[in-house]
């Protein structure tokens, strides 16, 4: 498996606090069967500052103790950069980080509201040929009252990824509620682990996975993954038409599941 959202970086934000905790991890995600994790260190939310320089080196003082601790394990770079007033500078600044160095970059959005001028955001990043990938749009109100606006950021371009602990209830049976809603309706792109430590917030990625065989079917199971693969490798890939609500009595129009991104990376 691929985990394209994690803290597993120590340091750098609320993460582990040390290398050993780092490596703890780091078993751990070998025990679930991940091969690869983009590291996802905040930038620009509360107190975390981390550039990119800083992230990447810190991935390669891991991947070096992983390799002499024997962990088959692979880290890659990324950010989960928090969307502040100067995110437009660090872009030019070349100190923002996208996933593994694709055309994919992951935003993420604040707890209570989506930012204003979103589509700016956005826009600015497709003239770089970015895309962005949402971080855990389940634990934002505003998506979670009004599905809807995350579909409207999906036509937009961005995508979508919901965090296992969402799935398998960590952050209450409303928020469960919300993630499988929008998986349900083909809002959702990924699922990570957006994993933190060892005990309270692990990886989870095969919990979830198997909530989400249960609950809609292992095609969808299969469509994450390959994402994440695709992702990894900045490739370009088919994803499934959103389904729009109806009425809050969540009836939903017959829509053909798949359609084509043209995009080019």
């Amino acid at each position: 498996m691929i985990d394209i959202h994690s803290h597993v970086l120590h340091g750098l934000d609320d993460g582990p606090a040390s290398l050993e905790q780092s490596l703890e991890l780091a078993r751990l995600a070998v025990q679930e069967g991940i091969s690869t994790i983009i590291a996802t260190p905040h930038h620009r939310k509360g107190s975390y500052y981390n550039p990119a320089q800083t992230v990447e080196t810190a991935v390669s003082l891991l991947q070096e103790q992983l390799v002499r601790h024997q962990i088959p394990l692979t880290i890659c770079s990324g950010q989960e950069i928090h969307t502040h007033p100067q995110w437009l500078d660090d872009l030019y600044a070349n100190q923002l980080l996208t996933l593994n160095g694709s055309s994919y970059i992951l935003i993420e959005f604040p707890s209570s509201k989506l930012p204003e001028r979103v589509e700016e955001i956005f826009h600015e990043l497709s003239i770089r040929h970015l895309t962005a990938v949402i971080a855990h749009p389940e634990r934002n109100k505003e998506i979670a009252e009004q599905p809807d606006k995350l579909l409207k950021l999906i036509e937009y371009g961005a995508l979508a990824q919901v965090t296992s602990h969402s799935i398998t209830g960590y952050f209450g049976p409303q928020v469960r509620s919300v993630a499988l809603e929008l998986c349900r309706r083909n809002l959702i792109h990924f699922i990570a682990s957006d994993a933190h430590d060892a005990v309270r917030r692990p990886f989870h990625l095969q919990r979830a996975y198997g909530i989400v065989t249960e609950k809609l079917g292992g095609d969808y199971v299969k469509y994450y993954q390959h994402n994440a693969e695709s992702l990894l490798k900045d490739r370009s890939f088919e994803i499934w038409r959103p389904v729009r609500q109806v009425r809050r009595s969540f009836f939903f129009t017959q829509l053909p599941r798949f359609f084509r991104r043209n995009r080019s990376l």
